[in-house]
Order: C-alpha cells, then structure tokens, then sequence
C-alpha cells in the first residue's frame, strides 16, 4: 500500500499543479485591472501603478506565473480586491459553512438512498422498483435552483416552516441540504440496486444460501457487505465535490460558503479571490479522492491483489 500511496501522492502533485496552471491562465485572459479593482475606480493613476509593482503585475507573465507558484506553495493566496485582506484566510472563515452543508447534503443522499436502493433490488420489476426508478429519474432530471426556488416558494413563504435562506440554526440547513440531496439520493439508489442484483449472482453468494444460511443473513452478511463497497469510493467523491462549494445551492439559500464567495469573486472581478478558491477547491477535491482510494484499498482486499500482479 506505501507503493500505491506514493503513486497516488505524485499524481495529485501534477493535477493539483495543473489546475493552477489552467486558473492562473484563464484568469490572466480575464478581461478587467486587479490592481485598478484593488485601488478603487477613483484612485490615481499613480496609486494603481505603484500596487501592480507591489504585486508584481508589471512583470512578464512566467515571472507572474512562477511567482504564483512560490507564494502558493507557502500558502500565501494573495489578497482580495474586493475584501482587502487575505484570499486563505476568507476562504478559511467560510470552510465551516461549506463543511456543515456538504455533510448534512451526503447524509440525505445515503439516508434516503440507501435504503431506497435496496428495496428496490430486493424486489426487481415489482412496484418499489418502478417507483424508486421513476424518483430517481425525476430526482436527476430536476435542475437544482428550480427546485430550490419552488422549495423556498412553499415551505418558506406559502408554508412558512424554514427560514427563507440565511446560516446559523438547523432550520436554515434543512431546505439546503434536502435540494442537495435529492439529486444524489437517485443516483446512490440505482447504483445500489445495480450492485446488489450484480453480487446476487456470485456463486459465493450461492454458496451461503446452499449452506442454509437466512435470507437476512446473506443479505447483511455477504451481499451488503460487498454491494456496498462502490458507494464508499462515489461517497468520497460526491463529498470533495460538495467540499468545493456548490455554487447554486448556496447562491439559492444565501448559504455564506465557498461557492457563494466564489461566485461574488467572479461578479466582482476579485482575480485572486477566484484562484485562491479555485486551488482550494481542487486541493480538497484530490486529498479527499487519494483519501477514498486508500481506503477502498484497505476495505476490499481484492485490489491490492490486483495492484500487486
């Protein structure tokens, strides 16, 4: 596993230095002054050139580019145009936001999904089959801000039950985390199904029910345990990405995350606010994504078979 760890390691360091790459060139072809952004519409020539100076604005683009690299690798974002203190400590200050909604968001789409997929697969073409197939396929095919705006509609304003947008009690996190969840409770619940019918079929599945072992017993001990296996690799994923920051649920709800930061730097024109958040998000995204695969390593002695042949 240290051999894979390694390997796994090398390639975040090169998608992680990639995805710096491509922001830092993408905001370079921005159109807009970050220096000007910074000093103000009113500020004097002379002001807004002595802050590209400071920053080094002035300088060719791979001397930009490299000094990017240095400041980032020490941690140093940059400062914000619009907020005038650091892009970390920003991003930092609203992390707890982000975290509370990705979780609350991943544990409906498990506590629903879950148990929808496996009465579904426990009962191929009955009813429960077609209506969890029909939820799931409503549950992707709804755009999330519909959704969220016909919510807030209803159980805040019509029914007035939550809040309508805002962050700090367990009313505000509700409505976000269910239009959250929807969309990936139908998605956990037919690749749940899928895998079950999928381990069903295995002979050493066979093999315990010719042993005179329960269906309940098959079904927790051996089939469970192994169909399960698939959600803790898309589970780890799903959770990076929400860790990122999701932009339209948190735009929706005035939910004061990373994705609403981002999406106010990029309204603003805030350069170094978009890079910083950007590289963040990617960070995130890479360290929890070589976190799953180690563990799926760990969980299913299988790979590691694999990897050594």
């Amino acid at each position: 596993m240290t051999a894979y760890f390694v390997q796994r390691l090398i390639g975040a360091v090169g998608v992680i230095f990639g995805v710096a790459t491509i922001t830092f060139v993408m905001v370079f072809l921005m159109p807009g002054d970050a220096a000007r952004m910074y000093a103000g519409p009113r500020a004097p020539e002379e002001t807004v050139q002595r802050i590209r100076v400071l920053w080094g604005l002035d300088q060719p683009l791979p001397v930009q580019y490299i000094r990017y690299l240095g400041r980032a690798i020490q941690g140093d974002l940059g400062q914000s145009t619009r907020d005038k203190r650091p892009v970390l400590q920003a991003v930092v200050e609203r992390l707890p936001a982000t975290l509370q909604l990705a979780l609350a968001g991943l544990f409906v789409e498990l506590a629903v999904g879950v148990p929808l997929g496996i009465l579904a697969a426990l009962r191929p073409g009955s009813w429960i089959d077609q209506i969890a197939t029909l939820v799931a396929l409503i549950g992707i095919s709804v755009p999330q801000f519909a959704l969220g705006l016909v919510a807030l509609y209803l159980f805040g304003f019509v029914i007035p039950i939550f809040p309508l947008g805002g962050y700090g009690t367990v009313l505000h996190l509700v409505l976000p985390a269910i239009v959250l969840g929807i969309g990936g409770t139908a998605f956990y619940s037919r690749v749940l199904r899928n895998s079950i019918l999928e381990v069903t079929g295995e002979d050493y599945i066979r093999t315990a029910k010719a042993k005179g072992l329960s269906p309940r017993k098959v079904l927790t001990r051996h089939v469970l345990r192994n169909a399960l296996l698939p959600l803790v690799t898309l589970a780890g994923l799903d959770f990076a990405l929400l860790l990122g920051g999701v932009v339209v649920i948190e735009a929706v709800f005035g939910w004061p995350g990373i994705g609403l930061q981002a999406w106010t730097a990029i309204r603003n024109q805030d350069t170094p606010m978009i890079m910083g958040t950007v590289l963040f998000a990617s960070v995130a995204v890479v360290m929890l994504n070589l976190f799953v695969d180690m563990l799926y390593m760990w969980l299913d002695p299988r790979v590691r078979l694999v990897y050594k042949s």
